[in-house]
């Protein structure tokens, strides 16, 4: 149920197919988006509109989560902003819609690039250099003028491993996306007056580098932490489902250390009527067993009436044990990160 690629090659074939199918330590396939041919001919034109790009890095303090989005939907681009302070709670969030994605700039593969917005008085930049990724971000007017600016650095050493997935949907149309798990971050984000000096020995960042066709109407789950063990090895969880064809592999790991664990599948059970109840994970290998503890409720929504998102992506601390692949146990305790439930018309 779990093929790894390890052979490099194009994403899509001459015909706009997936040339592999399966999951990967590193990102080993050449995303050659202008090869897609999930239209008939005569539609091809169109096909840009149903492309979806994006990157979305998050960084994890011991104070705050922070977040910034670069995303081109097709239809529209998308960009956002959001910090949350883990002992009070408060979250604040803006974003920016952007018609048909002017004025941004995504590269074609997660190894090597720039992405950049710069419009409407915000300017983000994620830059991508040996060992490291660096994001810049400027907002003034973010909350009612307080603004917000990071300067930031990830180290992201060529041999620290990523979960990378290839899947099809649909037939013709495909997701391809890399997750990053525990980047040590350093660097400063400046929120109003309040500025914090982030260290790489307790602060670490991620990346979910998206690119792909889905369908109109779709619904996912998703998981992800990254911390640290009590004897200082990184630790990061990720997991998703409700997408796509997962028969050849799915997203589900563990990366202990910068190196990827493989999980088979992992089962959301949660309360869709109350997503602050505790969520509870498991895996079908009974590797994993963990419990989700929420204490905050990020909605966000977009309604374009074309476009429509509707997320709760809910912060919380995981509590439990995952098994490595060497059958070391690795106990969790008190690991802040998040899990989400996601619907989209787009």
């Amino acid at each position: 149920m779990q093929t790894e690629i390890l052979q490099t090659g194009p994403l899509l074939n001459a015909r706009g197919e997936l040339a592999q199918v399966g999951w990967s330590r590193q990102p080993l396939l050449d995303c050659n988006l202008e090869q897609a041919a999930f239209y008939p001919f005569w539609k091809r034109p169109f096909q840009r509109f149903r492309i979806k790009r994006w990157d979305y890095y998050a960084v994890f303090t011991p104070r705050r989560f922070f977040s910034a989005t670069i995303a081109d939907l097709g239809y529209a681009g998308n960009i956002f902003v959001y910090t949350i302070d883990f002992a009070s709670g408060d979250l604040h969030e803006e974003g920016l819609v952007i018609p048909l994605g002017r004025g941004i700039t995504l590269p074609r593969n997660s190894t090597q690039g720039d992405s950049h917005f710069s419009g409407k008085g915000v300017r983000l930049d994620f830059r991508v250099r040996p060992g490291r990724r660096e994001l810049s971000v400027d907002w003034p007017a973010f909350h009612e003028g307080r603004g917000i600016q990071a300067e930031l650095s990830l180290a992201c050493p060529p041999e620290h491993e990523s979960m990378t997935i290839v899947i099809p949907i649909e037939g013709k149309r495909f997701y391809y996306n890399r997750k990053i798990n525990c980047l040590p971050a350093e660097g400063t984000i400046q929120y109003g007056a309040d500025q914090e000096t982030l260290d790489l020995a307790n602060c670490l960042g991620s990346l979910d580098w998206g690119r792909g066709v889905w369908a109109y109407q779709s619904f996912w789950n998703w998981a992800s932490a990254s911390g640290f063990l009590p004897d200082g090895r990184t630790l990061g969880l990720n997991m998703g489902c409700g997408f796509g064809d997962l028969s050849a592999a799915g997203e589900n790991c563990l990366v202990l250390d910068g190196r990827v664990h493989k999980l088979e599948q992992v089962s959301f059970d949660y309360d869709s009527s109350d997503y602050k109840k505790p969520w509870k994970f498991s895996d079908t290998q009974g590797r994993l067993s963990l419990e989700f503890v929420p204490f905050v409720d990020r909605m966000a929504q977009t309604d374009l009436k074309v476009i429509f998102s509707q997320v709760h992506q809910m912060f919380g601390r995981y509590h439990g044990q995952v098994i490595a692949d060497d059958g070391e146990v690795v106990q969790i305790k008190d690991l802040i990160g998040f899990a989400e439930e996601h619907h989209a018309r787009w």
